[in-house]
């Protein structure tokens, strides 16, 4: 079996606990269901979602996903049942609770004991409502990220009406300081957005010198964490990487994505602001839905409406078992995923038919393949890279700066890279039979 079976007994026994707080209530009849119609769609269900890549396997080393934790999975099909609403108490009271009480953990994992936040659906919209609140309070002012930031900035600042501007990056693929002055001294700039975990090879921007430079400009300074978050935990950070996680603290705002590496199923995003006094720019009123509490409703602080409740009961029965502190079972998980990351790079680095990036800062690795051109690089690695999938290991392919790698073609452009995401804790051990299929793949 490569799929978790043993767990399941559990969700019946939490289930029975569940169905007894609801004895005062008179047996309702069900539906009625053909069992074995039941069972012939299920069937058909399971036979569709074979035509997947194992994204829960090791040997699946390309994007970012991770399978959840066999906690999140049940404690989001036990909410099930209940089917909570988390837009107000009165669909959700008991999920509300549990995801303010998890979003709080989170806030605290940056320093912030006092915070306003919620889930989303995902990064998108948890950017989408940072960049929204920043517009509310510099309207009209140009938003700044770096070019390697996630496409999100830029999309949803056309849905806010806001300028975007894009930072070059240097060589280790963070945001140029000095070009971001150079933007700043332009004047018209109301935002920055610091990315900690770039998409493409989680490259931190430097934080402690975007401070400073907020000190003397004024800007808003939001961080998109989405990815890169976690790692705050770790404890086998460079030094220039520890320094901006430890920096987070004194941003405006920020986002991460539980359902990234905080072991949730999708969707799971988090927006964090750091003065709770943003919250009266989602002020407004909804009678039918806010009458049965005068406790604050998940709802008026959030663009979205409905929201799974599932999403914050599964996130809390996660934080319950793994507390977010350093040191701990799950910061160790990261410290894992971060070490199989720079293994693989010194590996990588010794074979004279690789080119891998700069040392990576978090689990992502980046590499091309040494040719006498860019573009020929480029089909070599998209040769590798269906070769391997064929062999059953599964990477990803990017298009990078050439400069990321040195660029020894001399092209001033960009190359189609290999890629891993070493995200899963089993990637640590299981580090030489990817190396080996790789190196066959390479063969």
């Amino acid at each position: 079996m490569k799929l978790d079976f043993d767990s399941l007994p559990l969700l019946r026994e939490a289930l029975a606990h569940l169905d007894a707080g609801f004895d005062h209530l008179p047996t309702a009849a069900q539906p009625p269901a053909d069992p074995e119609a039941l069972r012939q769609v299920l069937l058909e269900v399971a036979d569709r979602l074979r035509d997947n890549y194992p994204y829960f396997h090791p040997q699946y080393a390309g994007q970012m996903l991770k399978p959840p934790h066999a906690v999140a999975r049940l404690a989001y099909a036990l909410a099930l049942w209940i089917n909570p609403n988390n837009h107000a108490l009165d669909g959700g009271r008991a999920s509300s609770a549990m995801e303010k009480e998890a979003v709080a953990d989170l806030a605290g994992m940056f320093g912030w004991p006092e915070h306003l936040g919620h889930l989303t659906s995902g990064g998108t919209m948890a950017n989408l409502e940072a960049l929204w609140i920043a517009g509310e309070l510099k309207p009209g002012a140009t938003v700044l990220a770096s070019s390697q930031a996630h496409y999100t900035h830029e999309r949803v600042s056309k849905v806010l009406k806001l300028p975007f501007e894009a930072v070059p990056v240097d060589v280790h693929g963070r945001m140029d300081l000095a070009r971001l002055e150079e933007r700043l001294e332009a004047g018209g700039v109301g935002t920055v957005v610091a990315t900690l975990g770039t998409t493409a090879v989680g490259s931190v921007d430097p934080l402690p010198g975007i401070l400073e430079l907020r000190e003397r400009y004024g800007f808003r300074l939001h961080a998109d964490c989405a990815y890169g978050g976690y790692f705050t935990l770790a404890g086998n950070l460079d030094p220039p990487t520890r320094a901006a996680f430890d920096a987070l603290a004194s941003v405006d705002s920020l986002v991460i994505d539980p359902h990234k590496h905080g072991l949730q199923p999708y969707g799971c995003g988090c927006v964090l602001f750091r003065d709770p006094a943003v919250g009266r720019h989602y002020r407004h009123d909804s009678p039918y839905t806010y009458f049965s509490s005068s406790e604050l409703h998940l709802g008026e602080i959030s663009l979205e409406c409905s929201r799974p409740g599932a999403a914050a009961v599964a996130l809390w029965a996660t934080q319950r078992l793994f507390p977010l502190e350093r040191g701990g079972a799950f910061a160790q998980r990261l410290e894992a995923s971060r070490s199989a990351a720079l293994d693989f790079h010194a590996r990588l680095a010794a074979d004279a038919r690789f080119l891998p990036a700069f040392r990576p800062e978090l689990d992502i690795v980046a590499w091309a393949v040494r040719a006498d051109s860019a573009p020929a690089a480029s089909a070599r690695a998209k040769e590798i890279f269906a070769k391997a999938a064929r062999a059953g290991l599964y990477l990803a392919l990017a298009s990078l700066p050439a400069a990321f790698f040195g660029d020894p073609w001399e092209s001033g452009g960009s190359v189609t890279a290999l890629r891993s995401v070493l995200m899963k804790p089993e990637h640590r051990s299981g580090l030489d039979r990817l190396h080996r299929m790789l190196d066959a793949s390479a063969a």
